[in-house]
């Protein structure tokens, strides 16, 4: 584990950021179920701060059978209704209908293309962009490119996709490393 001083400013003192930030924040991922999993709590996040959905993290797990886009495509108004009284997750309308549509559209496009992150890293070229930021105040909230993802996404249907989500969708699962140059975990996620 890095001491704090190697670590983005962002992160502060809090396990769960510190676990979050070492672990997985910037680590490019992959794999389909992952990245379903954080398109949902980005979209989840919108209006709230980060800690607030890693702390309820597990409890999305729990309540949207650990992000299977299948089981969740199939809900049900009564399943919907029973999410909106769980106080393991936001309790938010839209956000939980949205949790249902945007996985009928994942299930779509892992059809069209074979996986999901071969259709979302498209957007990246197939490789994170490695950004050279030397403080927190240079990372932007969107770019170009999730302004391009986010128009994508949802003229697909998608929902909570825009930009600034698109953008900290990037962030997250390592299509773009916005690590400063004086954290560790910089190198390791430029690799």
């Amino acid at each position: 584990m890095m001491t704090a001083k190697t670590r983005c400013e962002w992160v502060g003192d809090n396990e769960l950021y510190i676990q979050y930030h070492d672990e997985e924040w910037g680590v490019p991922s992959y794999d389909d179920q992952h990245l379903f999993e954080m398109l949902i709590l980005e979209g989840a996040q919108a209006g709230l701060n980060w800690i607030t959905i890693l702390k309820k993290r597990e409890g999305y797990r729990k309540a949207f059978n650990n992000f299977d886009a299948l089981k969740i495509s199939r809900y049900t108004q009564k399943k919907i209704d029973k999410l909106l009284q769980n106080p393991d997750i936001v309790r938010n309308k839209l956000k939980v209908n949205s949790t249902v549509t945007n996985a009928k559209i994942f299930l779509e496009i892992q059809k069209e293309h074979g996986s999901f992150a071969e259709y979302i890293w498209q957007f990246v070229g197939g490789k994170p962009i490695k950004n050279k930021w030397k403080k927190l105040s240079q990372v932007p909230a969107t770019t170009k490119v999730s302004d391009e993802m986010s128009k994508a996404l949802k003229k697909r249907g998608f929902k909570f996709v825009g930009s600034t989500i698109c953008y900290a969708y990037m962030q997250a699962v390592g299509m773009v490393n916005d690590h400063t140059l004086d954290c560790a975990c910089y190198k390791k996620c430029a690799k």
